[in-house]
């Protein structure tokens, strides 16, 4: 009766138990064609990068949750979580630099890769996030 019951236990798991996400075809074909041009250094900006002038010209994106952003940002960011990045790029311009950011640089760099695939050239992740922004930004502005 053991056996039956933890052989039930194990299959009702294996049967619960999220699958994998895989990706369609297209979708391996569009992140290896990106994969396959794009310079080493394509869709990074750095702290030091951000001038006066550049911090003026880009649109910034804050993509950790609300409580964070509430807490605290990059004056003039708008706040768009990482994973709704797709769903809501019809808010993004297309005609200057999104600069994309979270406290490290790691999820905005998921947020940034998905938009550069979808054909969004002019975006760009923050290189170590919002922590290095406040660290060793070329340009801050006065609060």
């Amino acid at each position: 009766m053991k056996a039956v019951s933890g052989t039930a236990l194990v299959l009702t798991l294996v049967l619960l138990s999220p699958l994998p996400a895989v990706a369609s075809d297209d979708a391996i074909e569009a992140m290896q064609d990106y994969l396959d041009f794009a310079n080493y250094d394509a869709g990074i900006i750095t702290p030091e990068q951000l001038s006066e002038d550049v911090f003026r010209s880009v649109h910034f994106v804050d993509t950790r949750d609300a409580d964070q952003f509430g807490a605290g940002t990059i004056p003039g960011a708008v706040n768009i979580e990482w994973r709704q990045i797709l769903q809501r790029r019809d808010e993004l311009p297309t005609e200057r630099k999104v600069v994309l950011f979270c406290n490290t640089g790691s999820l905005s760099a998921q947020a940034t890769f998905a938009l550069r695939v979808s054909g969004m050239d002019n975006a760009l992740v923050l290189q170590t996030g919002l922590n290095g922004w406040r660290e060793r930004a070329a340009y801050m502005p006065a609060n």
